[in-house]
């Protein structure tokens, strides 16, 4: 009976320090507790103290049979009394009746009076009001009152927040799910942590119980889906309850053993609405150029299927269309792989032997910059295999990587290049890159050209490549090499047809037609007129024309875009979504009049990727290799992926960016994607770096901010082999872009099963079809989620549906990673469509 004493007097104790009745009964309390009637009770417990001790244990079982609250939270109250047992009863018992378990606790607190002085048993016997305040008796009175009267605002504080919880978890089904995520063990530690349970807790409990007890099939964990998660929920809340950890304790990123703790703590944020445990800057972010304007939807209430093909550019007008047996005629919407079932069912048309040289400033892997150098890698690669001859001319840099090159020796010695009124002695090297025939252009000039360490960055760069477009020309004619068709590509070539056309055709060299591949349209290459005399042009009141090289904004510069425009013979873009854009939605950066003077050989074309380097079946950068029909290998690539950038093993998805940091892919969409994905149950992996200085330190900064989480990791900077395994172990990759002209992002990610969660802007339009609003495609078809407005909003409407998926419909999500990689967007299509192009325009 001593031992029960003194579990009782611990409860009442508890009751005194932490209730906030204790200073401010309510209305209720008051109205129920009259001086007549406390005197009574506590006159009846006392007696029955006194009289029968076998009568209160049994009261006290009763009651706590019938009371309908936690039993974790009476023991912890109980166990916590026994520190103040000379607390006057004269202020337990309005403590104990501002609950609504008064009636039943009562008896439970009558024990102590029997080793209490006679004098606060007296005072007990008293009327004594809910709302007096007297002094003390003792010193642990007094600190028992101070304490209980500091811990009040907060314990009401808390009490508000949980009752507002409890509330919106039965509305809001991403708090449920993450309740639904806590094991047992879980509860029952986080109740016996917390202080003492509040009105909202006991009134709510049935609710809970019934959640509790909803079957297994309802549960939002794919388990089905993730078979490497390491641990259940189970074992990581018995590993939350015996470190003792609070469920809003963040852990530390170095120890990803406390993953549950971390999930604790996104499930609370989501639950109380405004706070949130990683908070997004408030400060401007970098901000887009003010000549950038936001790409948008051609007709916004047509569906996009019907704004692709645009009367005005879909086909060469002058041309009729040709029988069966001929080849598909080069139109401008020429789409990617899935626009066109029938056609890529049959083998492309047999064209004879062609020569095509590609003119370009890059080339992959041997002087990259972007992705123009993995396009004329591919689509030269994919040319020979269809048995075409491919060359290759490109800039000698000091800062190539001359490891790639097989055999590299002189094959021209003595090319003599006019500039400005004399000549510049060039030195042309070959040599094989991969397979792929290359001359590598060296000029031995005072200007050093190409021997600065870097590819671009310069002040003269303009005239750097003018020089290189010129030498290459000259190397050409003089080698006696008479290709069919010379591809240029971006403003760094564009003066390739200016010349050919004004120059070289004067001099015999009439056989080569031109085509013209713009990448981005926001570098143009403006200039004065100083470049006509050092080029040879010379006479700057013919070219300064609004038909010829004279800028459309800009009244004394010349464009050298538009002169690649207006002199080739077939003009192609890296998309049919972002010729439409550039023509008609406002992407061409000043050049929509020229576009339209030349729709009729102008069109787009999706890019491909290399799947020898990009292909999970082969890749040696990744953990483990995967197939279509071994997709579960993915989820050992997301573990090595974990354990490189230590990040918390848990059921969490892994949410990616990679890319370059140019406010043309959105970066503040990107910011606010990590802490979208950091609030609601998702882990953030970024990989890019920036030319621009104040980019990266925003980036660098940000990584300093978020160091110690477990679910984040900012790699500012590149690297090859990170780069794979991320595509192979993220579960989604976000392409923000403010304007896209193709992306190869999302053609590798899909490759890799990585679920894309892009705009529809340009060439992500294209690749991407969202997997609840894409009515025009098959549901084998759509492989991504998609969505259009530039804004917070926008962005989180896509992120959200792919993340529930993820957790709620783990079968859906896994048959959209498997329709991603089922797309082949490699350079078999592409290639047959720039053969349509190149035998369109040979002969014209």
């Amino acid at each position: 009976m001593a031992k029960q004493t003194t579990t009782k007097t611990r409860s009442s104790t508890k009751t005194a320090t932490t209730n906030k009745a204790s200073e401010k009964p309510t209305t209720e309390n008051q109205s129920a507790l009259t001086p007549e009637v406390e005197e009574e009770q506590a006159s009846a417990a006392a007696s029955t103290v006194n009289d029968d001790p076998k009568a209160e244990s049994f009261k006290m079982e009763k009651s706590t049979q019938t009371d309908d609250a936690p039993k974790p939270n009476l023991s912890s109250e109980s166990e916590t009394a026994a520190k103040s047992k000379t607390v006057p009863k004269a202020k337990t018992a309005p403590e104990v009746k501002s609950s609504p378990k008064a009636q039943t606790t009562k008896p439970a607190q009558a024990e102590p009076v029997k080793k209490a002085s006679s004098k606060t048993a007296n005072a007990a016997k008293s009327p004594v009001k809910p709302k007096a305040k007297a002094a003390p008796k003792n010193k642990l009175s007094e600190k028992t009152k101070t304490v209980s009267s500091v811990k009040t605002p907060t314990q009401a504080k808390k009490d508000e927040e949980k009752a507002k919880a409890e509330i919106k978890a039965k509305d809001s089904p991403k708090t449920k799910s993450a309740e639904e995520l806590k094991s047992a063990p879980m509860r029952n530690s986080a109740n016996s942590n917390s202080d003492q349970p509040t009105e909202s807790d006991r009134q709510n409990k049935a609710p809970e119980t019934t959640a509790q007890e909803k079957p297994k099939a309802e549960s939002l964990s794919p388990a089905p889906v993730l078979p490497v998660v390491p641990q259940n929920e189970i074992a990581a809340a018995e590993n939350v309850a015996s470190k003792g950890a609070a469920p809003s304790q963040v852990s530390e990123k170095g120890a990803p053993k406390q993953s549950g703790t971390a999930g604790e703590t996104q499930v609370e944020t989501s639950s109380k609405g405004d706070e949130s445990v990683y908070r997004e800057p408030n400060t401007a972010f970098i901000t887009p150029l003010p000549e950038v304007a936001q790409a948008t939807s051609i007709s916004p209430g047509v569906p996009s299927e019907k704004f692709r093909r645009q009367p005005d550019y879909s086909k060469a007008e002058p041309i009729a269309p040709p029988p069966e047996s001929s080849a598909p005629e080069p139109v401008a919407d020429m789409m990617s792989p899935l626009e066109h079932a029938p056609y890529h069912d049959q083998p492309g048309p047999d064209y004879p032997h062609m020569f095509v040289v590609q003119i370009t400033p890059e080339l992959a892997p041997l002087a990259k910059v972007g992705g123009l150098a993995d396009v004329v890698t591919g689509l030269s690669r994919e040319l020979e295999l269809r048995g075409h001859s491919v060359e290759i001319i490109l800039p000698k840099y000091d800062c190539m990587h001359y490891d790639h090159i097989w055999g590299l020796c002189k094959t021209y010695d003595d090319l003599w290049v006019p500039w400005y009124n004399g000549h510049i002695h060039c030195t042309v090297w070959f040599g094989f890159v991969h397979g792929r025939k290359c001359f590598f252009i060296e000029p031995h000039s005072p200007d050093n050209f190409f021997n600065r360490g870097t590819i671009y960055g310069f002040n003269d760069d303009v005239l750097r490549y003018a020089f290189f477009c010129r030498a290459a020309l000259e190397f050409l004619w003089k080698s006696g090499k008479h290709p069919d068709v010379i591809h240029c590509h971006d403003w760094q070539t564009a003066l390739v047809p200016v010349f050919l056309y004004e120059i070289y055709q004067n001099l015999g060299f009439w056989h080569p037609r031109v085509c013209f591949t713009i990448h981005n349209f926001k570098h143009q290459g403006l200039t004065g007129d100083f470049l006509l005399n050092a080029t040879g042009l010379h006479r700057p009141e013919y070219y300064f024309h609004h038909d010829r090289l004279l800028d459309n904004r800009i009244p004394h510069a010349l464009n050298l875009m538009k002169g690649g425009i207006v002199y080739s013979n077939f003009v192609t873009t890296v998309s049919p979504r972002y010729a439409g854009e550039t023509k008609d939605g406002g992407q061409g950066f000043g050049l929509e009049p020229t576009l339209h003077a030349h729709h009729y050989k102008f069109g787009g074309v999706v890019n491909g990727i290399d799947y020898d380097v990009w292909n999970p079946e082969i890749d040696p950068h990744i953990a483990a290799p995967f197939t279509v029909e071994k997709v579960d290998n993915k989820y050992l690539n997301k573990r090595a992926l974990r354990d490189r950038l230590l990040l918390a093993d848990n059921e969490k998805p892994i949410i990616a960016f990679v890319g370059r940091l140019d406010p043309q892919k959105g970066l503040d969409l990107v910011r606010h994607a990590l802490f979208y994905s950091l609030n609601h149950r998702a882990q953030f992996v970024l990989l890019g770096s920036s030319p621009e200085r104040d980019i990266n330190s925003y980036f660098w900064e940000l990584k300093r901010h978020l160091n110690e989480s477990p679910d984040c990791h900012i790699e500012v900077g590149f690297d090859e082999g990170l780069a794979h395994l991320i595509y192979a172990g993220a579960d989604m990759i976000v392409v923000p872009s403010l304007f896209e002209p193709c992306g190869l992002t999302q053609l590798i990610a899909m490759k890799y099963g990585t679920v894309p969660i892009v705009r529809e802007v340009g060439g992500l339009a294209d690749t991407v079809f969202d997997k609840d609003h894409a009515h025009h495609k098959a549901l084998h078809e759509r492989n991504g989620y998609v969505f259009r407005d530039y804004n917070n909003d926008g962005l989180e409407s896509a992120l959200s549906r792919s993340i529930d998926c993820y957790y709620q419909f783990p079968d859906h999500f896994r048959e959209l990673m498997k329709n991603a990689m089922r797309c082949d967007y490699s350079w078999k299509y592409p290639g047959q469509h720039y053969l349509n192009i190149y035998d369109y325009i040979r002969n014209k």
